[in-house]
């Protein structure tokens, strides 16, 4: 009999300790639920953001007077090498046959200056697009942690979001205060 008694109460207390795992359990889901519940979300439409940033304005105009002096320089470098084939073309055979290394020179040099320019700019842009970026990332960053957002999404990666959180204006105002 004794040994049914030792059964009975090991019965209760693993009873017992099953109720305490699941009280626990209950309570560490009510815990996670309620600490997801406090949780701030926000999005931010990055494209706005970006064309929105005086800095983005600045580094375009400043790119776009590159890109000119650049044009203007091709333009002329064009016109000079249009200019040699004109009088080559009025040469005879044998003079044209002379002058055609200048022609090819000329050629290949506007080419390697087309070809540097182009790489010249593509690179300061990217550059540029990348600092920016990065001051964007800093800004939302700062008024995420300021403001108690969790998770701040970019726009173009939701299918539904609600105007009330978009936080792109604020993002916007802070980068042309200066305060990334």
């Amino acid at each position: 009999m004794r040994g049914c008694a030792l059964v009975g109460r090991e019965e209760a207390e693993m009873k017992k300790a099953i109720m305490v795992l699941w009280g626990a359990i209950f309570s560490l889901a009510l815990f996670v639920g309620s600490a997801q519940a406090a949780d701030k979300f926000a999005f931010i439409d990055l494209s706005r953001t970006f064309s929105e940033y005086n800095k983005t304005k600045g580094y375009d105009k400043n790119l776009s007077d590159k890109e000119k002096v650049y044009t203007d320089e091709r333009d002329r470098k064009v016109a000079d090498l249009k200019a040699t084939q004109d009088k080559i073309n009025l040469l005879n055979d044998k003079e044209r046959e002379a002058r055609k290394g200048d022609l090819e020179v000329k050629l290949k040099a506007l080419q390697d200056y087309d070809r540097q320019k182009q790489a010249d700019l593509r690179k300061e842009q990217d550059e540029k697009m990348k600092e920016i970026l990065k001051d964007i990332e800093e800004a939302v960053k700062k008024y995420s942690e300021k403001e108690g957002y969790t998770m701040v999404f970019n726009d173009r990666v939701l299918v539904y979001q609600t105007k009330s959180m978009d936080i792109t204006s604020q993002i916007i105002e802070q980068l042309n205060k200066g305060g990334k």
